[in-house]
């Protein structure tokens, strides 16, 4: 007989996700899976259903507690009422060049469109409403949030589409849908972040500023954390077409050391702006970037 819980928490490998046939089965078969593995992880705590609860304060009412809730948690919750709960999610994917390498895997856009559809299923299934932007140098699609199940199917076929486009031109579109936005809500953007740190974490403080929530996913290959190629190679730049014939370990000191700074260009300005910011590999299971989204939305109840 075939363990379903084993079957399902297998589809959090974006490799084994990558031979589903559409996007719809990848993000339900995620979320599924992903459930599963909170009952057999440390987050056990967490639930899918948490939005529709918040920890008891002293001096709330009683009879608002959910007693089911604490005979499995031994915990008190008070069950809030749909208006408290309800809250915008704006997905933002970049799609630009950069994003299709892919050292042998999937792509980093590949990842970024999985986490992007497991996210919209998650955050719909909390009747969340849900917004995805896809840009490159300039926006290319704009669903607007929407928190009805058939939404879904937009979001998902859109994501099912995309493919990688101009180049990086990450800031100037983040400012300008932080001047669209009007409702405080949570941006969750996804990208490889080769921009100008400084200009991204600036336009990531705008949406701060109108006092939204930021989560920043950095989805990177393996291979380029790594770098661990072998003999004489040709790097192509993907977005400008640039070539570099050279040895590897000629420069990849240099590299590495330049990548670490990059990135602690981006955690230290993130965190001192109180931006989530996680980094993730196309190689990793999804179940990290959900529970961190969880206890995000914990969070901010």
């Amino acid at each position: 007989m075939i363990n379903v819980e084993i079957d399902k928490r297998k589809y959090l490998d974006p490799q084994i996700i990558a031979r589903l046939d559409n996007m719809a089965l990848r993000a339900r078969l995620v979320v599924e899976g992903f459930i599963i593995g909170l009952h057999k992880s440390p987050y056990h705590g967490f639930s899918v259903e948490f939005a529709e609860h918040r920890p008891y304060i002293p001096g709330d009412e009683i009879r608002h507690i959910d007693w089911k809730l604490f005979g499995k948690t031994d915990r008190f919750y008070i069950k809030q009422f749909e208006e408290e709960t309800n809250l915008k999610s704006y997905i933002l994917l970049d799609k630009s060049g950069s994003m299709k390498y892919s050292s042998g895997g999937i792509s980093k856009l590949t990842y970024g469109s999985y986490l992007a559809a497991a996210l919209s299923y998650l955050m719909l299934k909390q009747q969340d409403a849900v917004s995805l932007t896809l840009f490159d140098d300039r926006v290319r699609t704009y669903l607007p949030p929407v928190a009805k199940k058939s939404h879904l199917n937009l979001v998902l076929g859109a994501l099912e589409q995309v493919r990688a486009g101009e180049e990086t031109s990450i800031a100037p579109q983040l400012h300008e849908l932080a001047e669209k936005l009007k409702k405080r809500g949570m941006i969750i953007l996804i990208s490889d972040l080769l921009d100008e740190p400084d200009e991204v974490i600036n336009a990531l403080k705008h949406f701060r500023h109108k006092r939204h929530e930021v989560i920043l996913f950095h989805i990177l290959d393996r291979q380029e954390l790594d770098f661990t190629f072998n003999r004489q190679t040709q790097f192509i730049d993907l977005e400008t077409g640039k070539r570099l014939n050279t040895e590897p370990w000629h420069i990849q000191e240099a590299y590495q050391g330049l990548l670490q700074q990059f990135i602690a260009t981006y955690k230290t300005g993130c965190r001192a702006n109180n931006i989530d910011y996680v980094l993730l590999t196309t190689d990793r299971s999804l179940d990290m970037a959900l529970i961190e989204y969880l206890k995000k939305r914990a969070r901010i109840g």
